[in-house]
């Protein structure tokens, strides 16, 4: 396919799968003198050039400001979706502080999109239907449903805050897309089978990975979440309590200091820390799989995080997890769409085939109330777990042969 003959400020193009993709760069001067905003893919727009001179000159427009000296305050409101996006990442009372990283990180992707894509539209005159076309556009014909979720759960609680902090002319739009009745997505079904994790687990000590071999053995027999189990890393100006500091960012996450001597997990998740302060109770003797990990760690190692890349010596972090998790996932010969993350989910489903209790798989995945005193909670929760644990090893055959 020839290169596009179509030709505006700042407008790129690159091939891209016998086709072109259109970037808007921003000029070599304003990169060296620290402008702000990077390149915008502006693809969609290759159909109806148009519509593409036109994002390229507003978005040269804009960069020509900015080195004149003309920077907006960010807590400014300006009456367009951008300013709502500025407001709701700047404010230093914005919700948006408060996110963990597992959900900030994907809150920045988005709300970056949506400032080169929708950014300059004036809220006044937007409608729900507008913003339902603009979903229809972001889903691609049903084929990134989740992204067009996203962008919509990002935009309302920008608009959410914005109404909050004063800006009442947020409120229309925000309630039309509240009524907006959009496609749903269709919940994750697959789940990991106990030999599924057992190959896993193999294939990260293939790999020379066996502090991850602990970790997919901790998330499915225990039912933590992945980044409760691996950990999280949190910008250091964060106030949560970390016991490693590395840098610009601190970990907080599951420790050795959390399993006692007589092998009984005990850990508030991280989600539920600052709102019911539940804590899962596990005893680990009924987890056969954490058992065996346990036993290939030596005595001197049982300290600091559990979980521990072999190659940096500090807890792994996202990108370096969810890596690492491709290359097992491809040794060990599981489908391509399974999520580390799943291990949870399969545990709670190993559990409820074996016929254990719902309440029992509310407690060990730490979903219930605290209960009126520490001593009969923590009762309840280690029961649960013994009755749940006793419930799933029921549904596993005899362990194979290694």
């Amino acid at each position: 396919m020839d290169k596009p003959s179509i030709k505006a400020p700042g407008l790129k193009f690159r091939p891209r799968s016998g086709s072109w993709a259109a970037y808007w760069v921003p000029s070599p001067e304003a990169v060296r003198r620290g402008y702000p905003s990077g390149s915008a893919t502006l693809t969609q727009y290759i159909a109806a050039p148009e519509m593409l001179v036109d994002a390229c000159s507003r978005l040269q427009s804009d960069m020509l400001a900015w080195l004149d000296g003309l920077r907006r305050d960010p807590l400014a409101f300006d009456g367009t979706i951008g300013g709502v996006l500025r407001i709701y990442q700047k404010h230093e009372d914005s919700p948006f502080h408060a996110l963990k990283p597992g959900s900030r990180k994907p809150y920045v992707v988005y709300l970056r999109l949506l400032e080169q894509e929708v950014g300059d539209h004036r809220i006044e005159g937007l409608t729900g239907l507008q913003v339902k076309r603009w979903h229809a556009g972001w889903a691609q014909e049903g084929a990134r449903p989740a992204a067009a979720k996203m962008r919509i759960a990002v935009l309302k609680a920008a608009l959410t805050f914005c109404i909050v902090a004063g800006h009442r002319s947020c409120r229309a739009l925000r309630d039309d897309i509240s009524e907006l009745r959009l496609p749903a997505i269709r919940s994750r079904s697959l789940v990991a089978t106990a030999d599924q994790v057992r190959q896993a687990i193999a294939a990260a000590h293939a790999l020379g990975r066996p502090s991850l071999a602990l970790c997919y053995a901790v998330q499915f027999e225990t039912a933590l979440r992945q980044w409760d189990a691996a950990g999280q890393w949190y910008p250091i100006e964060d106030a949560i309590l970390c016991p490693v500091v590395h840098g610009r960012h601190k970990w907080a996450g599951l420790e050795w200091r959390h399993i006692s001597e007589d092998l009984v997990l005990r850990y508030v998740p991280s989600k539920t820390k600052e709102k019911t302060g539940v804590e899962v109770v596990i005893d680990l003797r009924l987890c056969p799989m954490v058992l065996d990990e346990l036993a290939r760690v030596p005595g001197d190692a049982r300290s600091g995080p559990l979980i521990v890349n072999e190659v940096t010596g500090l807890p792994y972090t996202d990108p370096q997890f969810n890596w690492t998790w491709k290359k097992v996932r491809l040794q060990a010969g599981l489908p391509t769409e399974l999520w580390s993350r799943d291990l949870r989910a399969s545990a709670v489903t190993e559990g409820r085939g074996g016929g254990a209790q719902t309440d029992d798989a509310a407690k060990v995945a730490g979903h219930t109330r605290p209960r009126t005193t520490a001593d009969i909670y923590d009762r309840e929760r280690l029961e649960a777990h013994r009755r749940f644990a006793t419930a799933r090893l029921g549904r596993r055959g005899p362990k194979p042969a290694v």
